[in-house]
């Protein structure tokens, strides 16, 4: 099996944001994690743009490293980085059982990755899979019922949270 720069490309990608994730739950310094989530976000943008989509990679970019990492860095500064989190009440029973139920969906994942797209009975890729002409086309057609769903769920999220701010609002002037 020959391997062109792209694929090791890839899978060095691929293996950082396997170790940014392993940093990210793995550390208990919530800096530390952040830094994880990071590298992993990043390495994600690379996967991205060694499979064309660099407008997946663009919007991945801007939306979780630049936003979604510096909200969290924010929190983390506001709450003080030594701030402890409840302890979870959770037995080891369920925890390994979830930790065998993903391992076995990452190798099942990985399987299907080794084996090929074609063998999976995927469809194969357009030339122009991953452009903003074709994501646009996509979203805009087959995908406009999701969008708005999801828009109007995070609509009701927001108006949620503001319901719940608002009662403990009132219940501290009492």
């Amino acid at each position: 099996m020959h391997m062109t720069l792209g694929d090791w490309y890839f899978a060095l990608c691929g293996l950082v944001a396997v170790l940014g994730a392993f940093v990210t739950v793995s550390n208990p310094n919530p800096i530390r994690g952040a830094m994880g989530l990071l590298l992993m976000i990043l390495s994600i943008a690379g996967l991205f743009l060694s499979l064309h989509a660099q407008f997946l990679a663009a919007i991945q970019l801007i939306v979780y490293a630049g936003a979604i990492v510096v909200l969290f860095l924010f929190v983390i500064m506001l709450l003080g980085p030594s701030a402890q989190s409840p302890r979870d009440g959770r037995g080891k029973i369920a925890r390994y059982f979830g930790g065998g139920l993903f391992g076995l969906a990452f190798m099942g994942g990985g399987f299907l990755v080794m084996r090929g797209a074609k063998w999976a009975g995927l469809p194969p890729v357009d030339a122009d899979f991953g452009g903003i002409d074709k994501f646009g086309q996509v979203l805009f057609s087959r995908g406009v019922v999701p969008f708005e769903l999801s828009s109007a769920l995070l609509m009701i999220a927001v108006v949620g949270a503001v319901a719940i701010a608002r009662g403990k609002h009132k219940g501290e002037e009492s």
